[in-house]
């Protein structure tokens, strides 16, 4: 039986006061999901408006989007929890607890997390867009989870809304009445009390038993420069308290509950934290490798029997190297790299050394976006500006005596007369469109070695496209190509199938007959010459003149596809000789010759830092 009972809570200067702790009957989990920029940071501006988690003064555009990356850029990268309290129509007064979640395909790790925690989700709709590829896979997601989905169509006051369209989109989507779907408006708060009312009504009480022993799993973490480690928890079984010993299940290390209590805006300390409620825990620590997302805390003094089903393990689909510009920064930037993973646990990383970059990490990454966010990110929080070297992806090489080698860089690759066969990661792709897009899409896919494996219509507006596609394909231009394409119309979605055989074939690019390996790359054969070509041009361009000739060539193995040639600086020698005769300024001229000649083979090219980044945007 849950009863009721109370904590105090800390206000504003130190002032305690005693909160009513709802029984679990009266508390809600739920998250918001959707593809990206359907309005889900605007809908959840106006929840927290209606139920007066933030007062109007304190309100600002996106405000769970606490970075300003996420701001300029107008998406979520990361997690939000929030609590608020909303008095029902009955007069009940009921705890919600929102996350909100990202919806660029980058960052599904986070909504993975995000479903995990909840036992309902809001299904955001976009009214002028329609039903998109996010949206079917996070839909898919939470209906793995056993979530109640609430179906909302948001944007209903734009001007070239198709809200019948829609309607019927989401009917034949989720099987659910047309009476189920929420009109709404972010911007305006149209259809926002019957959101909260449905949340209410709809979505189930947490489950869980407070007698049993302490079962809370970590749904997300945030490193604080003052405090140390800050867990965000859900508790499935039990009620933790502050002073608990505390320990995490599978890093097996034993703690004391110092600070807990529920999220708002900010932290709001208090004493215990019961079965189906969500909130925070800190414990003092300070390294980051000690808490692991996912992770279950348990009592030491009464342990549980197993720990909580955690996410999907994390899968890196872009590797890339990530060097300091300065060598003398590479334990600052390995400092920097475990306090953003650990609010980014998506994040992998480990060190590696180039011969011409020096020390630094080989990092995993979910897309390209992600890339360019955590890169963003090392460069603003951290003041650590980095080199990324050529993102390419993970593979597999059968070498012939039957071993299968995991390959995560060019340098890694097998010897070729050893090799039997190299082993590529193909994606299933779905790309969803307007049928007057349907040659160009296809026509894009196939240049990507893509198999078209399915088309359907899923109103006369929009149809589907379903694609097997190497990853290696779609790791650079692919995403901006297809927006470009169809003008801004298409959506897509991808998740990893299986590895299968495929002609690759390492491409070293060398300056003089040196290996340069940052720029090395693995690709297919059938590419081989036209990226080799596209490097050496771009490299004649960019690299700085020497005193002797340079010669830049790609090559596979042994065999030289392209080369370009960056002639030399010439002094005038001559210019002291007035007349004379024409063998004195030979002499001068075969002179300079062998200085140039003896100065290649002891020069050495150096590679400015800017031209490696320069180089690395090469599909731009």
């Amino acid at each position: 039986m849950n009863l009721p009972s109370f904590h105090d809570i800390e206000c504003g200067a130190g002032v305690r006061i005693d909160v009513y702790l709802h029984p679990m009957k009266k508390i809600r989990n739920f998250c918001v999901i959707a593809h990206i920029d359907h309005g889900k940071s605007t809908l959840s501006d106006r929840l927290l408006q209606t139920t007066h988690t933030v007062s109007d003064r304190n309100l600002v555009a996106q405000t769970l989007d606490n970075m300003d990356l996420e701001r300029e850029r107008g998406i979520t990268i990361k997690s939000h929890a929030i609590q608020m309290d909303y008095i029902h129509t009955d007069g009940e007064k009921y705890t919600l607890n929102l996350i909100d979640t990202p919806g660029h395909v980058d960052f599904s790790y986070e909504v993975s997390r995000s479903i995990a925690a909840c036992e309902g989700a809001l299904l955001l709709v976009d009214a002028t867009q329609g039903i998109q590829a996010q949206t079917i896979s996070n839909l898919y997601l939470a209906l793995e989870h056993d979530l109640e989905i609430i179906p909302v169509i948001n944007k209903i006051d734009m001007d070239n809304a198709m809200i019948e369209e829609v309607v019927d989109q989401i009917v034949d989507l989720i099987g659910c009445d047309m009476d189920d779907i929420i009109m709404a408006s972010g911007k305006t708060g149209k259809g926002v009390d019957q959101i909260l009312s449905a949340i209410v009504n709809r979505i189930p009480a947490p489950s869980g038993d407070e007698e049993a022993p302490l079962q809370a799993l970590i749904f997300d973490s945030i490193f604080n420069s003052f405090r140390g480690v800050v867990a965000n928890v859900r508790i499935m079984n039990g009620v933790l308290r502050k002073g608990d010993k505390i320990r995490f299940v599978n890093t097996e290390n034993d703690y004391s509950a110092d600070e807990i209590g529920i999220l708002k805006l900010d932290y709001f300390p208090g004493t215990e934290l019961r079965a189906g409620n969500v909130g925070y825990v800190m414990t003092g620590v300070k390294t980051s490798r000690e808490i692991k997302v996912g992770d279950t805390i348990t009592h030491v003094s009464r342990p549980c029997d197993k720990a909580l089903q955690g996410f999907q393990l994390v899968k890196p689909m872009v590797f890339a190297g990530v060097f300091p510009i300065d060598n003398d920064d590479f334990e600052d930037l390995r400092e920097a790299l475990e306090k953003l993973q650990l609010n980014d646990a998506s994040l992998v990383f480990e060190p590696e050394t180039s011969t011409a970059l020096g020390f630094g990490f080989r990092c995993g990454f979910l897309g390209m976006l992600h890339l360019e966010i955590v890169q963003e990110r090392l460069s603003r929080e951290f003041n650590q500006e980095v080199i990324t070297t050529v993102p390419n992806v993970s593979y597999y090489a059968t070498s012939m005596k039957g071993e299968r080698i995991l390959v995560n860089t060019p340098s890694e690759l097998p010897d070729p007369t050893t090799m039997k066969f190299v082993e590529e990661p193909y994606i299933h792709a779905q790309i969803i469109s307007k049928p007057e897009f349907i040659g160009a899409i296809m026509t894009l896919c196939l240049e990507k070695r893509g198999i078209l494996k399915k088309q359907s219509y899923l109103t006369q507006e929009r149809v589907e496209l379903t694609f097997e596609l190497p990853l290696a394909e779609i790791v650079f231009d692919f995403y901006d190509r297809l927006k470009s394409i169809s003008k801004g119309y298409a959506s897509f979605d991808y998740h990893p199938i299986d590895y299968r055989q495929a002609d690759l074939v390492k491409l070293d690019i060398k300056l003089n007959g040196e290996d340069v390996d940052a720029l090395s790359a693995l690709v297919h054969r059938s590419k081989a010459e036209f990226i080799g070509r596209k490097i050496c041009k771009k490299l004649k361009e960019l690299l700085p003149k020497q005193q002797f000739v340079i010669a830049i060539q790609a090559g596979i193995g042994a065999k030289i596809i392209a080369r370009e040639t960056i002639s030399a600086m010439r002094k005038d020698v001559t210019a002291k000789c007035y007349g004379g005769d024409i063998t004195r300024k030979r002499k001068l001229l075969e002179k300079q010759k062998e200085g140039k000649k003896k100065m290649r083979q002891i020069g050495t090219v150096e590679v400015p830092q800017k031209t490696f980044l320069q180089v690395l945007k090469l599909d731009d």
